[in-house]
């Protein structure tokens, strides 16, 4: 028998036959509220997120809650469950979740990955600076054009940023497992390091002295990106040794983050000759 005909042992946490509801004794699991966990665990869902995640070594899968269909696609593709997934019913993955979350019959607690360090930022291609963009959405749309573009890392602060994981993991379409996250405490005294360290930081700003497309850009290069309605801090903006605007001949002049992401991404790429 080959190995893609063989099928995952698999086991009904709840029983054949039984309805899939709440605990009798009345308590929600402990990250039933926010998607996370009551620990640091990691939430994923969906096809991509759960997949993505299964094939990086460096993530450690603690538990995975699987459809009937969702098992069967795994095995039709050959896709490694690493550990003996628990079939459900699609409603139990809707009550942890909530009714609106797109799961696609597949749930994955799993560990968080590491953040790595500043200094180890390699001094080649593009690193992404995020400036207390909080939005999961926008977060985990930037990640997945970040590992379009191949970007070496995304450095954001540890507070005022959404967790990886839950809505964030599920918008990055796996990018999560691609793109490292550096987490500092200080957003401009980790800028500070990457301008001693020869990196170009270039704020993005509708109210940039230079175009972009103007720039004359060099590796490594950081492209900060702020939040929407607030854009950079003064101390972020101060600290940047360029700040640019994108330039766009409509009537419209400001982007949501992600779109201006994607849109400097494609600029600093190209002038860099990253494109292929």
């Amino acid at each position: 028998m080959r190995d893609r005909d063989r099928k995952p042992k698999f086991h009904r946490p709840d029983g054949p036959g039984k309805r899939a509801g709440p605990r009798r004794d009345g308590h929600k699991p402990p990250w039933r509220g926010r998607e996370g966990a009551a620990d640091d665990t990691v939430i994923l869902y969906g096809w991509h997120t759960v997949t993505a995640a299964l094939a990086n070594p460096g993530r450690r899968i603690r538990k995975l809650l699987l459809t009937e269909n969702a098992a069967r696609r795994l095995t039709e593709e050959n896709i490694d469950t690493r550990i003996p997934p628990e079939i459900v019913r699609p409603t139990l993955i809707d009550q942890r979740l909530g009714p609106d979350a797109v799961h696609q019959g597949m749930l994955a607690e799993a560990d968080p990955l590491d953040s790595p360090d500043i200094d180890t930022l390699p001094q080649d291609g593009i690193v992404l600076v995020l400036d207390q963009i909080t939005d999961p959405h926008n977060v985990g749309a930037i990640m997945r054009s970040a590992a379009a573009f191949a970007v070496k890392a995304i450095v954001t602060t540890a507070r005022h940023s959404p967790e990886a994981t839950g809505v964030l993991a599920k918008s990055a379409s796996g990018a999560l497992e691609l793109v490292p996250l550096v987490m500092v405490q200080n957003l401009a005294r980790a800028l500070t390091e990457m301008n001693e360290r020869g990196f170009m930081t270039v704020g993005l700003d509708s109210a940039g002295d230079q175009n972009l497309a103007a720039v004359e850009l060099r590796q490594p290069i950081a492209l900060v990106l702020g939040a929407e309605g607030k854009g950079l801090r003064q101390l972020t903006r101060e600290t940047c040794s360029v700040v640019a605007r994108l330039d766009m001949p409509g009537e419209i002049k400001s982007l949501n983050v992600s779109n201006a992401a994607v849109l400097a991404l494609y600029v600093g790429a190209s002038r860099l000759g990253l494109m292929g």
